[in-house]
């Protein structure tokens, strides 16, 4: 059974740093949360670190732009690692080849952009699916738009035996009222068809690789007591889980419904243990929202 506490100021003793999710858990896609912010702002003026991680397909410097967009200040968190990085990363060591296809819009481009972390990169160039030697997909092209869609080019891509690099593992985002599709639900129809993925995001370690990295660069002891927080069962909660390391699961986010968590309030006990049970998950914490 997951504890269901009050504040994040009621085990913040027990830990050095943070690892926290944004979408859901800091902002929705149009404002920052204000008691989600002041709780970072609390656990940072008690000397300890807080390291965004975010499954965002961009670089840092594109999420931090977003965040001063959407009233996040800069003294709620010490750092940013993204899904977006630690795929780029990978993409440029060449992992899904030089010609690649793009998946995404053009707000995220920016993803081609050159990545100091890789010495001796892979020079990438965007083509047609016909000439691809693999795919990076930071995205739909219609966020709301049925992943089925895709069906009739990833048959043809699996055919071709492309690898996809998924650069964001989420299946689905809120912003504001609105759900959208991420590029891991796409990811997940192109396993489904007989096609490989890569991910590099939560729930998988090489976020966490980046994240403990980032942590170390602005004076956090990777290796201390780390408190993962997040909304994302399958993300957050799981990823976690994989890295041993303890987590407060934001109820009133992605599992708002299924755990009875009203807005501004805290999960029903019940709702919240079946949730995860459903999941075969486990979580140290539980709150509705972060306060």
């Amino acid at each position: 059974m997951s504890q269901v506490i009050g504040s994040l100021s009621e085990v913040a003793h027990q830990y050095d740093a943070a690892f926290v999710d944004l979408w859901g858990c800091v902002h929705n896609g149009v404002t920052a949360f204000p008691e989600a912010v002041a709780a970072l702002q609390a656990f940072r003026a008690a000397g300890k670190k807080v390291v965004l991680l975010t499954n965002a397909p961009r670089a840092r410097a594109e999420v931090q732009k977003q965040l001063v967009k959407w009233g996040v200040p800069d003294d709620a968190w010490d750092v940013i690692a993204t899904s977006g990085d630690s795929a780029r990363a990978a993409m440029f060591r060449g992992a899904v080849g030089r010609k690649v296809w793009f998946v995404g819009t053009d707000f995220d481009l920016t993803f081609f952009e050159p990545l100091h972390l890789v010495t001796d990169p892979v020079e990438i160039e965007r083509v047609e699916l016909e000439e691809a030697e693999g795919i990076v997909c930071t995205g739909p092209f219609d966020p709301f738009a049925d992943p089925s869609v895709m069906r009739p080019q990833f048959l043809y891509a699996k055919q071709k035996g492309l690898k996809l690099l998924c650069a964001n593992p989420d299946i689905v985002v809120d912003r504001g009222e609105s759900r959208e599709w991420c590029a891991g639900a796409l990811a997940q129809l192109y396993t489904e068809m007989g096609g490989e993925s890569l991910y590099f995001g939560k729930p998988h370690p090489p976020i966490y690789d980046l994240a403990r990295a980032r942590l170390a660069e602005v004076g956090g002891d990777p290796s201390g007591p780390i408190l993962c927080i997040g909304d994302g069962v399958l993300t957050d909660v799981k990823g976690a889980m994989g890295e041993g390391l303890d987590c407060l699961f934001i109820s009133g986010g992605l599992g708002a419904l299924e755990t009875g968590t009203a807005p501004g309030g805290q999960p029903v006990q019940e709702k919240l243990d079946a949730y995860l049970a459903h999941h075969q998950m486990a979580t140290t914490y539980a709150i509705g929202f972060l306060r």
